[in-house]
């Protein structure tokens, strides 16, 4: 095999740039995606069996370290704590935060309630809910994606929110008007 970490650098760092900046929006961190991946690819291009999969494996690492680097950045408070609220005091507002969530949760119809607390709360996969549900992996997406905009769309309603690039919330609050918040 001809291949050199240069050659690839030079077929394929534009069009890898353009496809990490779409997914994490941010020039610094895409940059950093950059480095990140000519290294993985540099240590283990010895790896690569078939070079007319060149472009697939190079792909395939791009979206491995992406999928590395938005899980180093979830937030380290975990704002999910429906029977234990107690354990989150930190901050008075990730309490009320937390309080407010379980409010809403409470008030999803039973199907999207079910599906988001074993999913986000008891840590089952997609998989494992439609196996414990007796439904197809499908419809176990489709609910617990359901859920999550139930959840988005109510929450919005009825709080004003504010989050970084992210999308973590930073601050909330309540509005006058809102019945399921009660803080």
């Amino acid at each position: 095999m001809n291949l050199s970490s240069e050659k690839i650098w030079l077929d394929h760092n534009k069009e890898l740039s353009r496809f990490i900046l779409s997914k994490v929006k941010d020039k610094d961190i895409c940059n950093d995606v950059m480095q990140d991946v000519f290294i993985k690819i540099h240590t283990n291009i010895n790896t690569l069996k078939n070079e007319t999969r060149l472009t697939q494996w190079v792909y395939q690492i791009t979206r491995n370290i992406i999928n590395d680097h938005f899980r180093k950045k979830k937030p380290s408070i975990n704002t999910h704590t429906i029977d234990l609220p107690e354990q989150i005091t930190k901050t008075n507002s990730t309490h009320q935060f937390s309080k407010c969530l379980n409010s809403f949760v409470k008030h999803l119809p039973n199907k999207y309630k079910e599906a988001i607390t074993l999913v986000e709360l008891q840590n089952l996969s997609q998989l494992q809910l439609a196996d414990k549900l007796k439904i197809s992996y499908s419809a176990a997406k489709s609910r617990v994606q359901r859920a999550r905009e139930l959840l988005k769309m109510n929450f919005y309603k009825c709080c004003h929110v504010s989050t970084d690039k992210y999308g973590n919330v930073i601050s909330f609050l309540a509005k006058n008007t809102c019945g399921v918040c009660q803080i």
